[in-house]
């Protein structure tokens, strides 16, 4: 669709391994990977509510535009390359592939519409501009950081296995836990030894590691192994991680 509007439009694909309904997901993978992308414009579809009452949304932060549903997808990204300057809702019928379908607005709504902006469309004809005060926003999870211990909440889950978490290496640091020490990772009622490390070949094949990953995030893996899979661990769910001795 984006080809057969503006064919000259160089389309890169970041990803289509987001989790069904996982938005906060597709938040932080699109808020990890757009700093490493040439600006111009991202658009981005998580959508459960599609068809519903959400709005369907373009937004402009510096020389990127955004489009995409209204459902807290968008913003995260946005304001970690810097805020956004304006916003607007999606209503022009004209730029949009019609009969529209109730469940495609990725084909039907956003890739034209990001289509037509790509090929120089000035955003304020899209649809009336609104607050971005207004726009629907994620709840991300804060890290609760005490005395050698630390608990998170499951952010991603790679295609690997591997368990981003909603800590940094500075969090982790408050807590006692450097590169080379021992620490215990509970799930559940279940509980797993791993060791805090730089890169995976400081520990052992089928050891667990606790890393500072390629966007700067915790996370939690096996070398050569699924840590996803060992520990049960989906996004959501809350991993408590101490000190051992």
């Amino acid at each position: 669709m984006i080809k057969r509007i503006a064919p000259d439009v160089e389309v890169i694909d970041i990803t289509h391994g987001i989790e069904p309904q996982q938005v906060l997901q597709g938040a932080l993978v699109l808020a990890n990977t757009l700093p490493y992308m040439p600006p111009g414009v991202h658009v981005a579809v998580v959508d459960p509510q599609v068809g519903g009452e959400r709005k369907a949304v373009v937004l402009r932060g510096g020389e990127r535009l955004f489009v995409g549903p209204d459902n807290g997808l968008l913003p995260v990204a946005v304001e970690k390359l810097g805020g956004i300057d304006d916003a607007y809702e999606i209503t022009n019928r004209a730029l949009l592939l019609e009969p529209v379908s109730r469940t495609f607005h990725g084909r039907d709504v956003f890739a034209p519409v990001a289509a037509h902006l790509a090929a120089g469309l000035d955003p304020s004809k899209v649809g009336e501009r609104f607050d971005p005060a207004a726009l629907t926003r994620l709840d991300v999870p804060e890290p609760d950081i005490g005395r050698a211990r630390v608990r998170v909440t499951v952010l991603y889950v790679d295609r690997y296995g591997n368990v981003q978490v909603n800590a940094t290496a500075d969090d982790l640091a408050r807590a006692g836990m450097t590169p080379g020490v021992q620490v215990e990772i509970d799930v559940g009622f279940e509980s797993y030894f791993a060791t805090v490390a730089t890169t995976f070949a400081d520990v052992r094949i089928g050891d667990i590691l606790v890393y500072e990953d390629a966007y700067r995030n915790i996370a939690v893996a096996i070398n050569g192994g699924n840590a996803a899979d060992m520990l049960s661990a989906r996004t959501g769910e809350e991993l408590r991680i101490r000190l051992v001795g």
